[in-house]
């Protein structure tokens, strides 16, 4: 992979994180008038019925990748049923808790996005992530024992936490179908989350909120939850589930700040010393992201002889993110010939 490459995957991840951080201080406005289950439908709604319309101008290269298979079924239905529970967690987090706090928890998806990429999926960690998520993790801690009414573990703060951890799963299905059309997944993330939450919400007798409410609404979706899970996914199939996720610890701090200008809610000292150890992690994630693959090469020389002709082939290939097969060199000595004939070919695909 060359670095264009790895540093839109970059601009990705982050846009991903800011796009999803508008979710938290505006959601917290709207749960003033549409209930919590209601709400976690209509944002997820939002995403399918936006990148639907986004697929119909979609680019012809997207054709290429292939649509979404029957081995691909269980991670699809694991990433529905979670995508189902996550968002009606956050909601009634949120709800019934601050918008900071809620912010700030957001940080432990990251974490169990990482173990769970790790103990489950056996996806490679770097020292270099451990090492960011040390940062992030001690920006958490940081962050978490303000003792202001802007951080206290409450009931809020396990339906939040509950949240994550539920996306931290969905993040690793998502990962193993992410070279396929990220528009398909996006609408089957959006129609059937949201359509099974919508039901959930008839079941439990939530009150129908006024049209008005749900266009914005579903604005919201369309913003926090359809361009950020497509950003995401794109950059999931170039960076990994525990390295795009690593980059989402920018959201908490986004939707912090959002929250002082939406909602109203103070930023204080730790807000700021919290936000230079994640800054700091950020810094480690980018390094290791960015920094030049080794390439290991190794050659081998093949001898054959037919009608009369003895053929050499050296080749010699390189191993990275990049494969070459280069410089096979044939020698041609043919009968009632002094001279023998060489030809150097090289080329190059990429993996």
């Amino acid at each position: 992979m060359d670095k264009s490459r790895k540093f839109m995957a970059v601009i990705l991840a982050l846009l991903a994180a800011i796009f999803y951080a508008i979710n938290t201080p505006f959601s917290k406005v709207l749960l003033n008038k549409i209930p919590p289950t209601f709400m976690a439908s209509f944002l997820y709604l939002g995403a399918g019925i936006g990148v639907g319309i986004m697929y119909l101008f979609r680019s012809k290269n997207e054709d290429k990748y292939e649509r979404l298979n029957k081995t691909d079924f269980p991670y699809t239905i694991g990433m529905i049923v979670l995508d189902i529970m996550a968002p009606i967690f956050l909601m009634i987090g949120i709800n019934i808790g601050s918008v900071s706090n809620a912010s700030l928890l957001g940080n432990f998806e990251i974490v169990a996005t990482t173990l769970i990429a790790l103990l489950i999926f056996k996806e490679k960690v770097t020292s270099k992530l451990w090492i960011a998520i040390g940062f992030i993790t001690v920006s958490s801690i940081v962050l978490s024992i303000e003792g202001s009414v802007s951080f206290q573990f409450s009931l809020g703060s396990l339906f939040v936490i509950l949240a994550t951890c539920c996306w931290g799963l969905e993040n690793n299905c998502t990962r193993k179908i992410s070279d396929k059309s990220t528009y398909e997944i996006v609408l089957l993330k959006g129609f059937f989350s949201g359509g099974c939450a919508f039901i959930v919400a008839l079941i439990l007798g939530e009150r129908i909120p006024e049209i008005k409410y749900i266009i914005i609404a579903l604005l919201l979706g369309f913003v926090a939850y359809g361009l950020s899970i497509f950003m995401y996914i794109r950059a999931q199939r170039d960076l990994g589930a525990a390295k795009t996720s690593a980059y989402y610890a920018v959201a908490p701090f986004v939707g912090t700040f959002l929250a002082f200008i939406v909602n109203g809610e103070k930023l204080t000292l730790t807000y700021f010393i919290g936000l230079v150890f994640m800054i700091i992690g950020s810094m480690f994630i980018v390094y290791d992201t960015m920094v030049k693959y080794h390439i290991h090469s190794h050659s081998h020389t093949i001898v054959h002889t037919h009608d009369g002709i003895t053929h050499t082939h050296v080749v010699v290939h390189e191993h990275g993110h990049r494969h070459f097969t280069s410089e096979e060199i044939h020698d041609h000595k043919h009968e009632g010939y002094i001279n023998s004939e060489e030809h150097k070919l090289i080329h190059s695909k990429g993996v």
